[in-house]
Parts: C-alpha cells; sequence; structure tokens
C-alpha cells in the first residue's frame, strides 16, 4: 500500500475536498431554485436526526480504528491491523441495522412529536438507508487513514458527491409535481445513492489491496475471544469517549432545529416560514462559510493518525511541528473566505441562491469562520493524544450554552431566526477558546501571536484593495466584478502572506503541479 507523508495527505484530502465543495455547490444552488426556501427546510431538518444516529454508528470507531492502526503498522504488525478492522466492522454492521430497524419502527411517532414539521416524514424514511451505507464506508475510510493512504478516500467522496448531485437534483424535479414533500425526500433519496457510490469505490480498492478470500472469513479471523477482546475493548476506550463528544454536538445540532421552530413559534412565526428561514440558515447561509473547512477536514483526518504515531513514539517536537503547520494552513486558507463572504454577501446570496435577503445571515456569520476552521485541528489533537474526555467536556460547554441562548434569543420577535445565529456564533467561539485552552495546558502548544496579527492585517488590506475594485465596477456584469474583484483581493493577499514570511518558498515548493517551479528559484 502506498504511504503518504503526513503533508502529501492533507494534500491529498484537500484536493478532494476543494473538488467536492466546488461540485457540492452545484446542488446548493439549483436546490433552493428546484424547491425554494421552504423545500430546502423540509431536506434540512431530517439531517439532525441523521446526525444523530450516525454518531451514535460511526462518531468514535473511524478515528479509533485509523489510530490504533496507525499504531500497529508502525509496530509492523499486520496480523493485529487485521482483527482491529474486522472488530470495528462488525460492531458497526451490529449498531447500524438495529438503529435502522428501530427508526423504520419509530418514524411516524418522531417526525410527529420531535421534528418540527411533520411533513418532512417521507424525507426522513428516505433517508434511513444512510445509516448502513455511511457507517461501513467510514470503517474502510478509518482503516486507509490509519495506512495513511488518503487516495481511496478521496476517491469515494468525489464519486459520491458527483452521483449525489446528478441523483438529487433529478429526484427532486421528478417528484416537485406531487409537492413539496415529495421533491424533498427525492433530493435526499439522491444522497442515498450517492453514499452506495462512495462505498463501492471503498469497496473496490480495498478487494485490490487485498486480492485474499472474502473479507470476514474464518481463516482470517482472530482465532480465539482471547485475541479479539482486547482489540475490542480497545476500539470501545477511545471509541466510545470520542463518540459520546461528538453525540453531544449532535443532539446539539437536533435540539438547535428543534429549539430553534419552538421559539420562532413563540415569536409569532408561522410553521412554513420557520422552516424556510431554518433551511435558508442550515441549506444555504452556512455552507458558505463551512467551504474552507475542506482544508481542516483533510488536515484533521491526516493529523490524527501522524500524532498518533508521534506519540506512541514520545517524539513531542513532531507532534508541536504538526500541529503548527495544521494551524498555520488553515488560519491562511480560511482567512480570504471571511473577507470574501463578509464584503460581499449580497451579492453572493443574490447571484448564488436569488435570496439577498439572506445576506444579514451572512455577514453576521463570517467573522467568526477564522473560529471555525481552527477547531478541527485542535479537537483531532485532543482525540489524537487519547484526551477525548477534554473535547467532550468543551463541546458540552459550548452546546449548552448555544441552546440557551437559542430560547432566550429566538423567541424574541425583536431577533427572530438572527438570535439563534447569534446563539451558533457564541457556541463556535467557545469551543475553539476551550479547545485552545486543553491543548496548551496538554502539551504547552500555542499559536504564535505575531503571525495571526499578520494574517489579520492581510485581511483588513485585501478587504479594502476588493472592496476599492468592486466599487469600480471595471465591467457592466456583476458577476464579472465580483470575481475580479476576488482575485485583486486574494492576489494582494497571497502577496503579504509570502512578504510576511507566514508563506515560504518551502510551503510553496508542495503545490501540486506546479511546486517544482519554486524549487529552482
Amino acid at each position: 500500500m502506498t504511504k503518504q507523508t503526513f503533508i502529501k495527505g492533507a494534500m491529498i484530502l484537500l484536493a478532494a475536498g476543494v473538488i467536492n465543495r466546488i461540485l457540492g455547490f452545484v446542488p446548493r444552488i439549483a436546490l433552493p431554485r428546484i424547491i425554494g426556501a421552504e423545500g430546502v427546510g423540509l431536506y434540512q431538518l431530517s439531517y439532525p436526526f441523521l446526525a444523530v444516529m450516525l454518531t451514535i454508528i460511526t462518531g468514535g470507531i473511524p478515528l479509533a480504528v485509523a489510530k490504533w492502526i496507525a499504531e500497529a503498522q508502525s509496530n509492523g504488525d499486520e496480523g493485529r491491523v487485521r482483527h482491529i478492522f474486522r472488530s470495528a466492522l462488525l460492531l458497526t454492521i451490529f449498531l447500524a441495522i438495529t438503529l435502522t430497524s428501530l427508526l423504520l419502527l419509530f418514524s411516524p411517532w418522531i417526525t410527529a412529536h420531535l421534528l418540527p414539521d411533520k411533513r418532512v416524514q417521507r424525507t426522513f424514511l428516505f433517508m434511513t438507508p444512510m445509516l448502513l451505507i455511511v457507517g461501513v464506508s467510514s470503517v474502510f475510510r478509518g482503516y486507509f487513514q490509519g495506512k495513511q493512504n488518503m487516495i481511496p478516500s478521496a476517491a469515494s467522496q468525489i464519486v459520491e458527491t458527483v452521483l449525489r448531485i446528478i441523483f438529487s437534483l433529478s429526484f427532486a424535479m421528478l417528484l416537485m409535481p406531487k409537492g413539496l414533500e415529495w421533491a424533498a425526500a427525492g433530493a435526499m433519496l439522491g444522497v442515498v445513492v450517492g453514499e452506495i457510490g462512495g462505498l463501492a469505490v471503498l469497496l473496490w480498492k480495498y478487494a485490490r489491496e487485498k486480492r485474499t478470500p472474502a473479507l470476514l472469513s474464518e481463516a482470517s479471523m482472530p482465532s480465539t475471544a482471547a485475541d479479539k477482546g482486547p482489540i475490542m475493548g480497545k476500539l470501545l476506550s477511545l471509541s466510545i469517549p470520542v463518540t459520546a463528544s461528538r453525540l453531544v454536538g449532535s443532539l446539539s445540532y437536533l435540539l438547535e432545529s428543534i429549539f430553534t421552530a419552538r421559539s420562532l413559534a413563540t415569536a409569532g412565526i408561522a410553521t412554513g416560514i420557520a422552516t424556510a428561514q431554518y433551511g435558508a440558515l442550515q441549506g444555504m447561509v452556512i455552507p458558505l462559510i463551512l467551504l474552507p473547512t475542506a482544508l481542516t477536514y483533510s488536515l484533521a483526518s491526516s493529523l490524527i493518525p501522524s500524532l498518533s504515531e508521534a506519540a506512541s513514539r514520545g517524539d513531542m517536537a513532531t507532534i508541536h511541528k504538526r500541529l503548527h503547520q495544521s494551524m498555520r494552513l488553515a488560519l491562511v486558507a480560511g482567512a480570504p473566505f471571511v473577507v470574501i463572504l463578509g464584503l460581499f454577501a449580497e451579492p453572493i446570496c443574490r447571484m448564488l441562491y436569488n435570496h439577498s435577503e439572506i445576506a444579514p445571515m451572512l455577514q453576521l456569520l463570517a467573522p467568526v469562520g477564522l473560529f471555525i476552521y481552527l477547531q478541527a485541528p485542535l479537537q483531532a489533537t485532543l482525540q489524537a493524544l487519547d484526551k477525548p474526555g477534554k473535547a467532550l467536556m468543551n463541546t458540552f460547554i459550548g452546546a449548552a450554552i448555544k441552546l440557551v441562548f437559542i430560547i432566550y434569543l429566538a423567541s424574541k420577535p425583536e431577533f427572530g431566526i438572527y438570535g439563534a445565529l447569534i446563539a451558533i456564533n457564541l457556541n463556535i467561539v467557545l469551543v475553539t477558546a476551550l479547545h485552545g485552552i486543553s491543548v496548551l495546558k496538554l502539551i504547552g502548544f500555542r499559536m504564535k501571536l505575531r503571525d495571526f496579527m499578520k494574517v489579520i492585517s492581510a485581511m483588513v488590506v485585501m478587504g479594502a484593495a476588493a472592496r476599492f475594485v468592486m466599487n469600480r465596477e471595471p465591467v457592466a456584469a456583476e458577476w464579472v466584478n465580483l470575481l475580479v474583484a476576488c482575485a485583486c483581493g486574494a492576489i494582494v493577499y497571497l502577496a503579504l502572506m509570502v512578504w510576511t514570511n507566514i508563506i515560504d518558498r518551502h510551503d510553496l515548493t508542495r503545490l501540486p503541479k506546479i511546486g517544482h517551479w519554486f524549487s529552482r528559484t
């Protein structure tokens, strides 16, 4: 198997993530035009419950698989690698089948009493197959990441995204004549088709690598319960705290959707309008600010096995080096998005969604983008260094405060949906700060204040340059002016990053295809 370095692995996942984010915005843009904000709201309302179920099934298992396989691989113990993988796969399949059966049995009650809009039932039913599909896929991704081979995960993500785009939009258009409920359910069915395609790629990659008898053949399984016991126990010892930590976030997401709808109703907003506002927030605004998380996800996925391997050797210098690389890349790559989305929220929302009225939401959310981008590497560090309990407590504190503020602010007519958004912002800032404090206490790592101030200064100059170009209106078409302004701002920002040594020639040599140009200068 091909093993990549930390940076190379992160760049592979980043490339796939960027492609997926770009492709993923095709349905983000097209779906509201097909089914409207209210239809998007129905589509989005199923996701919080799905997130809770998937967290129970996969929350900490892929991370545990990646971590323990990386350690076993570093010790040359291929037998233990196989045992870890198969134990995790069996556990995931059992959990997925059990929870899928329960969801199908209780779906009428869940959609009528727990979810804020009963019209979501068809979408809810169509999503249930994803529990098994995504669960199995996550174990395979953890296996490949533990071996520090990010290509299968990257390939499966791209295939999943392409199929999701094609089938989600097709099914939504075909079912739209039957009503919004059916159209939203059709979009969800397209997501299921995409996940099946992504899993097929992972199975194909695994089969090509192994070229052995069936995955769960008796000959290749541990011969005794004593062999499996320690492995299963070790998997659970890490996966349960991580699952608990992520479950706090997932339950917070579910309760956020419920409390937001209830609070908006208290503020006198009708159910249909509340569903449309929630759809605009979760289906249009938040995905824009999450664009750079293609990078932070890539960094976190590569960081966990890399830090685990370094920790098993007691190599603190490598741990600090890898974390510094991750934080610096997340900050540098995310900062321009914060500037662009904050400055040009109105034309962006108008051109992408034909809904310029949601621009104030984007302007309010954009400033906390930096905290979102820094959060993933910090949380991955806590998990990789066997401190998932710290991440759990930090997430719990942030979630509790968010829900309290949603109830308090969103129920006031003068705040409405913006009250929920303020609460989300508080949660993001608080959890990131708590993660940073935990990492500081654990390994003494802190980000260099000078680097942070350099990036902030570059953001200000970039914003001024982009705004100047946009105000000049060099051509008649607004979208061309926006692209030119963003490009000019990005060039100014990149030049400042190089001038202030935040980005050096060594970083530029790592760029795919063009990196060799800089190595010769």
